[in-house]
């Protein structure tokens, strides 16, 4: 496939920032098939759109969302086209409590795109519960959700744990894993919120991951916090960290927005990476 759409949902730490720079790790290798345990917004699928793809994550909402605009997505704009975008209605989506996956889909990417900052977050019941975005001018784009529905068309798509992928992964395939979170970037500390997503500890289950990758003579691609207790986990002789600033553009009100770094792990060889090494000096 090379019919790139672009993400169709928001996603607090999704990679768009980074789909310019994933040309310059995959030039000089070839592979077999495309693995992305932590789907979120999917913006390096998207950049991408490799054959043979296997995209995954642990939440059942977004996954209906993908399943749904590959499988259904014209039932899916009829819905979106019934509701009209302001505060009444946003509410009144919110509030929705749908048995039909069409439907389920449609309130998901309504409320993805309306809501305040595009934040995904419910309560302790399960309950979205992210306010209005006030934005009632916002118009959904209804060709780049027929695009995304060319991009999918014989993707897999499941609802499981990265450790469960493990099994797909054979050797010459790539992953790319941007995981939640633990740390704050730049040696701030910890993040309260998301060491409930993702802790310390299930970055130390996902480096058991990667080396389990490298056992299978895979290729990898890993995300992470830019922080002393990240590279104290993952920096070791089978890999390559770079570290990468980017505009920090998603927050809440009181978030402060500017450069922050991340960094990138891989175990594409040296070799393979010149170009690369070229653009960061």
């Amino acid at each position: 496939m090379n019919n790139s759409s672009g993400p169709f949902l928001r996603w607090a730490g999704g990679k768009r920032w980074f789909v310019k720079h994933i040309p310059l790790f995959l030039e000089n290798i070839e592979y077999d098939n495309y693995h992305e345990p932590f789907l979120g917004g999917g913006s390096i699928f998207f950049s991408m759109c490799p054959q043979n793809s296997c995209l995954s994550d642990l939440n059942e909402e977004l996954i209906n969302s993908y399943i749904q605009i590959r499988d259904n997505c014209e039932s899916v704009i009829e819905s979106l086209k019934c509701w009209p975008v302001n505060s009444d209605q946003y509410y009144k989506i919110r509030s929705l409590n749908s048995s039909d996956m069409i439907e389920q889909a449609a309130r998901f990417i309504y409320l993805n795109k309306t809501s305040f900052n595009g934040i995904y977050r419910v309560n302790r019941a399960g309950h979205y519960n992210v306010p209005y975005g006030k934005n009632d001018s916002y118009r959904f784009s209804f060709e780049q959700l027929r695009a995304a529905s060319q991009a999918l068309q014989e993707v897999s798509l499941k609802v499981t744990s990265f450790e469960k992928t493990l099994k797909d992964v054979h050797g010459n395939d790539l992953v790319f894993l941007d995981p939640p979170y633990t740390v704050s970037h730049n040696k701030n500390g910890f993040i309260e919120y998301n060491k409930t997503l993702f802790s310390l500890e299930d970055q130390k289950k996902l480096k058991t991951y990667v080396d389990a990758i490298n056992a299978k003579e895979a290729y990898y691609i890993l995300t992470n916090a830019a922080h002393e207790s990240i590279l104290d986990i993952f920096e070791d002789d089978t890999n390559t960290c770079f570290t990468f600033a980017r505009n920090c553009l998603l927050g809440g009100r009181n978030a402060k927005r500017g450069l922050t770094e991340e960094y990138v792990f891989t175990n594409i060889p040296k070799k393979a990476l010149g170009a690369l090494y070229e653009q960061l000096g």
